[in-house]
């Protein structure tokens, strides 16, 4: 964490930067990661201007954090940090330059598969889970398993966002858009249920859909440990070599693979999912080893007719 003597030195811009975040609407959890981010930045800068920051300064941090082992997703989150700061800081009229503009993103595997769940297994996930707030939890597993919402849309929901006589949802995505999906009958019901039960808020003015034990909107790392230790009960019972690395997103995409492989087209997969571009989703589009097995299956292979070394006809 920045040390308070640069905390104090870089005071003005990161009060700036946290003002223009608020405004711009983003997620308290995208604004906690971005402001850790730039904390970290200002701290490997050791007291330099930022007027005096070059873009080597920027990429000599984000190979260090390259160096540590972070991943290329985060080292790109670390860089889309860095420059919306400096974006910040210019609109703000702060600054002038931004050192961060027109570095390169890490490449990311592309062409892996994503860990998904088959129906089966998701149906075994959903009896895996138990406890005091068993309705409350499940209602959030089908929301992202039959609905396919991502874990920070799970957690900016209010009560007012679920239309229980239409059967429809207004979802607050990625890029600021709002998206409304149908609701499937059952997972209306169990909605409607954990609506019911819903726990007592500790203000009264809040409208969170999901409230934690403490009375407070459930937070994205909550429901993240819940998904955790639902997937390692889902799991028990298999050697620890073939567990899976499972999380809260892989129900995401479950319900992606599962539409596709229903038939629903490209198009209204991305609608349904809050993709940006189409490109996004086309990563869903992967096929099982058993579905190329039987596609492999379908073909007759015919060779010419020779003799092997032991002089038999094939």
């Amino acid at each position: 964490m920045i040390n308070r003597d640069l905390r104090e030195m870089y005071a003005d811009e990161l009060e700036a930067f946290e003002i223009w975040l608020k405004d711009a609407g983003y997620t308290r959890y995208t604004l906690r990661s971005y402001m850790g981010d730039v904390s970290e930045f200002l701290e490997s800068l050791e007291g330099k201007q930022l007027e005096k920051v070059k873009k080597l300064h920027v990429l000599s941090y984000l190979s260090r954090a390259r160096e540590r082992g972070v991943s290329d997703a985060t080292r790109n989150r670390k860089h889309a940090a860095i420059n919306c700061f400096y974006k910040a800081l210019i609109e703000l009229e702060v600054l002038e330059g931004n050192p961060a503009a027109g570095i390169k993103k890490s490449k990311t595997e592309k062409n892996r598969a994503p860990v998904f769940l088959d129906e089966s297994g998701l149906q075994r996930f959903l009896d895996a889970v138990d406890g005091k707030y068993r309705i409350r939890n499940l209602a959030i597993f089908l929301l992202m398993g039959y609905m396919g919402l991502r874990v920070g849309e799970v957690h900016a929901l209010d009560c007012k966002d679920f239309n229980a006589d239409r059967r429809t949802l207004n979802v607050f995505g990625k890029g600021r858009k709002w998206r409304a999906l149908p609701v499937p009958e059952v997972v209306a019901e169990l909605l409607n249920q954990s609506l019911a039960e819903r726990l007592a808020p500790w203000r009264t003015k809040e409208e969170a859909m999901f409230i934690s034990q403490k009375g407070q909107r459930l937070s994205i790392r909550t429901i993240q440990q819940i998904a955790a230790e639902t997937f390692e009960r889902f799991q028990k019972e298999l050697p620890p070599n073939q567990r899976l690395a499972y999380s809260s997103h892989k129900l995401r995409h479950t319900f992606a693979t599962m539409m596709l492989r229903r038939g629903a087209d490209l198009r209204t997969v991305q609608e349904l999912l809050g993709h940006s571009s189409i490109q996004t989703t086309t990563v869903y589009t992967h096929v099982t080893s058993r579905e190329k097995e039987e596609a492999m299956g379908m073909l007759e292979v015919k060779l010419p007719e020779f003799a092997d070394v032991q002089g038999l006809k094939r």
